[in-house]
């Protein structure tokens, strides 16, 4: 599978990092000659001085046989008119990355005139993951398959949990809610666990489940708490985005932020949001603004070190729900030891996404009925979801009878507006969708788990 990415920057470079480890044929272009020989030097990639927004640099990239274009240069303009080109020279999909509201708004006008199959605004996508975790306060992430109809929560155990030093087995039987455990993180190793798993503290779960399960999951929990009052500390991209999605399901959110301007323009578009013109890191400031009432504080300033402070420091006054962003990578893991619930990054959010496409579109070329894929605990499980069109030799047998192997499990089957947590006596039927866990990379088919 040949692909071009568009700019070097923080999204594209850590794309074609990805991508080149995974032995995809990649061309990086780029206009810094100097930025294209490291990354030469640290990976084996083509790469291409010159604007991609002129047609013979495209083709000089081999253009016409790509599989797929990644603009994410450093400007919209440039990203939408390399991807128009490069359609023109024979791309066969395109993807990009789109940051202005104003385009962002309009894209499903502009998306068939470029003749885009993906556009992505990371400030965006980065928002409407930090909103899904805050309406669910005891989860560190969410995603969701079967068109929203199934959710995959991250869960801490925190002390004095109800689940410490409980067996799977048992939560299973006590609660008596459809629910599985399908993956545990636990300080570097990550299990995919069985009923005899016993949860410790600082365990990080992954959890499968419909909607209305998980709300009885952390019911069952004792932890009823509605998220009502969000600070904002932040008033950028991601905080614009994020304000709008809170404010139009009627949460109270209060934004802080430094710039002047920015604060008019934020009280201009959300009249029902309380602006504060002021410096987030001003810890006397949050106190002043309500920080200890708050349910949830949100930490979107330029710096991670500001960020994370600021995380810490609403941690110490009993905020329950912590989010910071943190761009730096090498960071990442240490905040989380910190105790901070969710680590934001629109770099990483970005491209996870990006690449989730681009493992659905190879596995596509191969006819393999992927809908989804995500990648958890920083890649080393995938979550896939399969479209079962026919009968096979898996379909129509009782899960008992369809032995996996220890690294990956069947976690989910959707058939119809039924969700199915399975249990042995379950089967797969053609028309069914089903989500298989695994730490196995580059999965085929779902003959691939079986023993």
């Amino acid at each position: 599978m040949k692909i071009v990415i568009i700019g070097d920057g923080k999204v594209g470079h850590k794309l074609t990092i990805q991508m080149s480890e995974e032995n995809y044929d990649v061309v990086l272009i780029d206009q810094n000659e100097g930025k294209l020989k490291e990354a030469l030097n640290s990976m084996d990639i083509l790469c291409i001085t010159g604007d991609a927004a002129d047609a013979e640099v495209l083709k000089e990239a081999g253009i016409s046989e790509a599989d797929l274009v990644v603009a994410c240069a450093s400007t919209d303009e440039l990203n939408m008119m390399s991807c128009l080109l490069a359609k023109r020279l024979g791309a066969k999909h395109t993807i990009a990355r789109v940051r202005n509201p104003i385009y962002y708004k309009q894209i499903h006008l502009l998306k068939d005139e470029l003749r885009l199959s993906m556009a992505i605004n990371p400030e965006y996508t980065a928002a409407l993951e930090i909103s899904r975790a805050v309406l669910l306060p005891d989860t560190a992430k969410v995603e969701t398959f079967m068109k929203g109809k199934v959710e995959m929560v991250e869960h801490i155990i925190r002390e004095n949990s109800r689940l410490e030093g409980v067996s799977l087995a048992e939560v299973y039987q006590i609660l008596q809610i459809k629910i599985l455990v399908c993956a545990v993180r636990r300080g570097n190793d990550v299990i995919i666990p069985d009923g005899d798993f016993v949860i410790h503290v600082g365990d990080r779960l992954h959890i499968v489940a419909s909607t209305k399960a998980i709300e009885q999951f952390f019911s069952a929990l004792g932890k009823k708490r509605k998220v009502k009052n969000v600070l904002i500390c932040g008033g950028g991209r991601i905080g614009y985005y994020l304000a709008r999605q809170l404010v139009y399901l009627g949460i109270r959110v209060k934004i802080i932020e430094i710039d002047k301007r920015r604060c008019e323009s934020l009280c201009e578009s959300f009249p029902k949001a309380t602006v504060i013109c002021g410096n987030a890191a001003d810890h006397e400031l949050l106190i002043e603004e309500g920080i200890e009432q708050a349910d949830a504080m949100i930490s979107l300033t330029g710096v991670d070190e500001e960020n994370i402070i600021l995380a810490l420091f609403a941690r110490t006054k009993g905020v329950e729900k912590v989010v910071a962003k943190v761009n730096e990578e090498s960071r990442v893991h240490l905040v989380e030891e910190l105790g901070i619930d969710m680590i934001i990054s629109a770099k990483s959010v970005t491209a996870d996404t990006i690449m989730s496409y681009v493992r659905a579109r190879q596995n596509s070329l191969r006819s393999i009925n992927v809908e989804s894929i995500y990648q958890l605990v920083g890649g080393r499980v995938e979550a896939l979801e399969f479209f079962i069109n026919e009968n096979t030799k898996y379909t129509n047998i009782p899960l008992k009878d369809l032995a996996t192997k220890s690294n990956s499990l069947i976690a989910c089957i959707g058939r119809g507006r039924e969700i199915i947590i399975p249990g042995g006596s379950d089967e797969i039927k053609a028309g069914d969708s089903v989500v298989v866990v695994t730490t196995q990379k580059k999965l085929q088919d779902i003959t691939d788990i079986l023993v």
